[in-house]
């Protein structure tokens, strides 16, 4: 019996590497030998010769001198046949988080499941990592997927996932000119025309109450039109419009206090459902009414709204549509296909009867 022979570490290095094209870890395109390197804790020429091993097998194409390789025929076929792993990034998964994105994410994670996929959340959200953007990454990077998707998330951490070989799909969040697929609401001329109603109603003190990743590093978009739409008007600008608070329950009660302490706004829109109601139970206790007093626009867009007649002032979209949007974006990385696109939701600002005038008293 001729003695077992012991695989060298670049053929240790391809075998892992052909265990994980057959199972489709990877879609069209490998990550660069610097990444693989490091993953398989090998040297850059080790890998190279893997690779090599793999180009001659037929598993992998030479793309070209700098470029990574790409999966071949046999590797694409087999891994648009298997179902993916998908890691959800929650915004705040707390029982206080927004009902509406509670419910579209669960339709989304019936609709995943149904078409045969894995959908799993990370342990913990952006708020409960005070979304400090190395803590994210390392959660994302410890979770098994084959995919992300990313719910409102900072500029700074979507810039990180667009460089990433795992494909990541943005859920609402800011991500401008990034390589990155997003799908959202189009809530800008929404807010614009919501600030010109206010205007037109003499509001002048229109504060804008958002999270963080609206806020910082610098303002999004939805908070610049809300600004440029006051200066528009002449009415300036700063911080008292768009202001910075901590995101707990004790963090949005001082907000509140300190907005209502010496120069009360007259118009407050409100970003998140939660926030709404909790500033809806501030009003109450202080005794100041709506739309008397003060003017209530609440961003979301959900049912629960309807059953306050005559409505509150709110922001209106299809969500069905960003449940589709989401499956079909799946379809697409099983199979290889890099979809990067950006689809933005019509979206319309529905008038209600919790904004009126400026009062007078």
């Amino acid at each position: 019996m001729e003695p077992m022979r012991r695989m060298s570490i670049s053929e240790l290095a391809a075998e892992h590497l052909r265990t994980g094209l057959r199972s489709g870890r990877w879609g069209g395109i490998l990550p660069g030998v610097a990444r693989l390197a490091q993953d398989l804790d090998v040297s850059r020429q080790t890998l190279r010769t893997a690779l090599r091993q793999l180009e001659t097998e037929g598993l992998l194409t030479d793309r070209g001198l700098g470029r990574s390789r790409g999966v071949a025929a046999i590797g694409a076929n087999i891994a648009s046949q298997r179902p993916l792993r998908v890691a959800i990034l929650r915004h705040d998964a707390r029982l206080t988080d927004n009902p509406q994105t509670s419910m579209t994410l669960t339709e989304i994670t019936h609709s995943l499941q149904s078409a045969g996929h894995v959908v799993a959340y990370c342990k913990k959200s952006q708020i409960e990592l005070k979304h400090h953007v190395p803590r994210l990454i390392h959660q994302l990077t410890e979770t098994q997927a084959d995919a992300w998707m990313v719910e409102s998330g900072s500029r700074l951490l979507l810039e990180w996932c667009s460089t990433q070989a795992t494909p990541c799909l943005a859920l609402y969040g800011r991500t401008g000119d990034l390589p990155l697929a997003r799908i959202g609401p189009d809530t800008l001329p929404a807010y614009g025309t919501a600030v010109r109603h206010l205007l037109a109603l003499g509001h002048r003190r229109i504060v804008f109450i958002v999270n963080a990743a609206h806020r910082k590093p610098s303002p999004g978009k939805t908070a610049r039109v809300l600004l440029e739409t006051l200066s528009a008007h002449g009415v300036p600008t700063g911080d008292y419009n768009l202001p910075d608070w901590e995101e707990t329950p004790e963090g949005f009660s001082r907000l509140l206090e300190r907005l209502f302490k010496s120069t009360p706004p007259t118009a407050l829109i409100i970003d998140e459902l939660p926030h709404f109601f909790a500033a809806l139970a501030f009003f109450l206790r202080r005794g100041i009414q709506v739309p008397g007093q003060l003017s209530l626009v609440s961003s979301d867009n959900d049912a629960m709204l309807d059953w306050c007649p005559p409505g509150f002032a709110h922001m209106r979209w299809d969500n069905r549509l960003i449940v589709r949007r989401v499956v079909r974006w799946v379809d697409s990385v099983r199979t290889g296909k890099a979809d990067r696109k950006t689809i933005d939701i019509p979206t319309e600002f529905v008038p209600g009867g919790s904004i009126g005038p400026v009062w007078k008293g």
